[in-house]
């Protein structure tokens, strides 16, 4: 974080990620962030996709937390944000261990979301696996 000349976190909330997609919410957030560290005259780096336009030129790069360091430092530093986020929430949801599993679908997550249910922080719109042997309603 010392080395980063601009750096920013930019988070959704659970149910306008269930109401708009995740990947949709992903690329609105992508760009939010891009607007609040772009530096004019400059390319923007984006993993993967190109987001919608926001003023400043952008080069997808597909893989690009593995060949660029922007890239990769971005990645770091929005897991390592969830990852407190999410120890954090453990405080205030204790039955699903989030400062374990961060999210994550464990089988102790699966086992906590088949006896406690789900918590608020739960997308209901996540195509998982683990939520379709739950038979969650």
């Amino acid at each position: 974080m010392r080395a980063a000349a601009r750096s920013v976190v930019v988070s959704r909330c659970v149910r306008g990620i269930d109401s708009r997609g995740l990947h949709v919410t992903n690329l609105a957030a992508l760009r939010a962030a891009l607007a609040a560290v772009a530096v004019p005259g400059t390319i923007c780096l984006v993993d993967g996709f190109a987001v919608p336009e926001f003023g400043h030129e952008q080069r997808a790069v597909v893989g690009g937390d593995r060949t660029s360091a922007a890239i990769a430092a971005a990645s770091v530093l929005a897991k390592v944000s969830r990852d407190r986020f999410m120890c954090r929430a453990a405080e205030h949801h204790p039955h699903w261990d989030f400062a374990t599993n961060v999210g994550y679908s464990t089988p102790e997550h699966r086992a906590a979301i088949a006896t406690s249910g789900v918590s608020p922080l739960h997308r209901m719109s996540f195509d998982s696996i683990a939520y379709t042997q739950l038979a969650l309603t």
